[in-house]
């Protein structure tokens, strides 16, 4: 408890509603959340603490019942500002300049010379006439301002990339999208909003305490949407990140930022999962609840911007949610993780990164695998399951017994074998600064199994030997016709070692158990995207796409045959493009 007769100085931001006060007394800076109104009185709880001496945040869990008109009655008297915080004072030269081995060949990991560019591309070998339609990919591509390099591949401000496709031929472009935070940047030369690993420069205390203070309405949260693009029912594009804000439309025929997505319900919620999952009738994500850790499981209609709740998944473990980049559903069910990489708030208010950046690794809390009904909205199955780590899940079945009833979940995703460390292995220094060892963290297929018949433990092991996909595995597509359900292919990134980051395209067989692999010496692909063949029977008949990024500095679209998994074309862009994420795939008549 805090002792009687503290007198607090209280903060609060008009534009939040969250019931989020901040205070100060004499040594600390506490961060308090409103609950339990009694007459004139508030419960609150102090979520945070900063220490004004040491400047460092730090974690505490008692409660002070306060009035919220007595509680703000004197300011403390005069206090110390914290130290400096270990910001960058002047500009942080661009990582990775002559001398780092092979830098001024991997144009993956360069930002993009011109904001943007259309044009025919030159083709080489021949294009399937029948593919007939846009490849879009968005990804970040803009890592520098000025002579200011950010630190980590997740930063960079949001290019999308387009690849039109008809009658054998390609055109070309890209685009950077116009978030509030690339523009912000663009007129004010800095970072103006919180992005993955770079906060804005606090000018003093009471900036502090204001950046502090937009963090919990959400105001300070980036709307840079440089990780998903997505195409919904009613034919909109959508490009995506883990922010609500960074929720943006797009033309995917002139790339142009059409508006942000505005949310119409009340659901809330300042993060989600970044990959929802979308068919042409619904949309699925997931809402991580910090305050009281759990899931809000919602879906959306075509063609609606409201999210309708469908359940809640509270967390078994704790001190907060397990990080939710993506999950997968079946027919039937929504399968919701809770992975011990935890979100930390106390690391969210740091001004330099940590090695896990927002993130806590809590391997005694508990690793789970929750199962909710799509139609009830219940949970059916919580178990636990090994420790684990995945930023991308593949598909999720349902598996049955002889008479046709549901026994378990499958649900297969890109493990890196609860190695956390493959999250600091992107800062842009240890890409750019590859002198030959092996140092790309491990990972397989990760295969769990999550029983309905209410056992308490799940399984979790691999779905072939690593040793196939070259012990990388990550930025997954499987055919969208088999999306929760029963399949057998799906197209990744692998690796063919010594790397330090997945260089290879590999197609998997999870019923073989085998990989056929494509490979380029000095390449960077980026995630291969299915595109089945019209009218086809065949899991596997169609082509996989992946932008490339060459050793020589030129970038190219890579259509292979998903059967064969052999070249079939390429169409070159006249510059190169620096790597992207993730993609989509525009029908013609769509």
């Amino acid at each position: 408890m805090l002792p009687q007769g503290t007198r607090l100085l209280l903060f609060r931001t008009p534009d939040h509603d969250l019931g989020t006060l901040y205070a100060r007394t004499r040594t600390n800076l506490l961060i308090l959340s409103l609950h339990d109104k009694d007459g004139p009185a508030y419960g609150a709880t102090v979520v945070h603490t900063w220490s004004l001496g040491l400047g460092q945040p730090g974690h505490a869990s008692r409660a002070a019942s306060l009035s919220r008109r007595g509680a703000v009655t004197e300011a403390p008297p005069a206090v110390v500002a914290p130290p400096a915080r270990p910001v960058v004072s002047s500009p942080r030269r661009r990582e990775g300049r002559k001398g780092d081995a092979g830098t001024d060949q991997l144009v993956a990991w360069k930002s993009v010379r011109q904001e943007r560019w259309e044009g025919v591309l030159e083709v080489e070998g021949e294009l399937p006439l029948w593919l007939d339609g846009t490849y879009l990919r968005n990804g970040p591509g803009l890592w520098d301002l000025g002579d200011y390099g950010f630190r980590h591949l997740f930063d960079g401000y949001a290019t999308l990339v387009r690849v039109s496709f008809r009658d054998g031929h390609a055109v070309g472009a890209h685009r950077q999208i116009e978030s509030e935070a690339y523009k912000a940047a663009r007129e004010h030369g800095k970072v103006c909003y919180r992005e993955f690993s770079e906060v804005p420069k606090p000018e003093g205390f009471m900036s502090l305490v204001g950046q502090i203070a937009k963090l919990f309405s959400g105001s300070s949260l980036t709307d840079n949407s440089n990780t998903g693009v997505v195409r919904l029912g009613d034919g909109r594009v959508l490009c995506l990140t883990e922010t609500v804000k960074g929720s943006i439309v797009v033309n995917p025929d002139t790339l142009d930022t059409v508006s942000k997505f505005e949310y119409e319900d009340k659901l809330g919620g300042l993060i989600h999962s970044a990959h929802p999952i979308v068919n042409d009738n619904e949309f699925w994500t997931l809402i991580p609840d910090l305050i009281r850790p759990g899931y809000v499981v919602a879906k959306m209609d075509a063609g609606s911007n409201e999210r309708k709740f469908v359940g809640r998944v509270d967390c078994r473990g704790g001190p907060a949610p397990g990080w939710v980049h993506s999950f997968p559903v079946t027919d039937n069910y929504v399968v919701v993780p809770e992975m011990p990489l935890r979100y930390c708030a106390a690391n969210l208010l740091r001004a330099e990164p940590t090695p896990l950046y927002k993130f806590q690794w809590h391997p005694e809390s508990g690793s789970y695998m929750h199962v909710m009904c799509k139609a009830s909205g219940k949970v059916v199955a919580s178990v636990e399951v090994p420790p684990f780590v995945t930023f991308h899940y593949i598909n999720a079945y349902e598996e049955k017994d002889e008479e046709g009833r549901v026994t378990a979940i499958i649900a297969d995703c890109c493990e890196h074998n609860a190695d956390t460390s493959i999250l600091d292995k992107l800062r842009l220094h240890n890409l750019r600064s590859f002198t030959g060892e092996d140092v790309l963290t491990d990972a397989r297929v990760g295969r769990f199994r999550i029983p309905l018949d209410g056992s308490p433990i799940g399984e979790l092991e691999a779905a072939l030997d690593p040793e196939e996909h070259g012990r990388g595995m990550d930025m997954c597509s499987i055919n969208p016709d088999r999306v929760g359900k029963e399949y057998r292919y799906a197209y990744a990134c692998g690796a063919q070692r010594p790397c330090n980051f997945p260089n290879t395209l590999t197609k998997i067989d999870l019923v073989e158990k085998t990989a056929k692999n494509w490979y380029e010496e000095g390449a960077v692909p980026s995630e291969p995207y299915f595109v089945p063949r019209p009218g086809a029977v065949e899991e596997d008949d169609g082509v996989a796409i992946s932008m490339v990024s060459a050793k020589d500095g030129s970038g190219y679209a890579l259509v292979l045959d998903a059967k064969t998994f052999q070249e079939v074309a390429r169409a070159k862009f006249p510059y190169g493009l620096p790597y992207g994420l993730h993609c989509c795939w525009v029908p013609r008549d769509k």
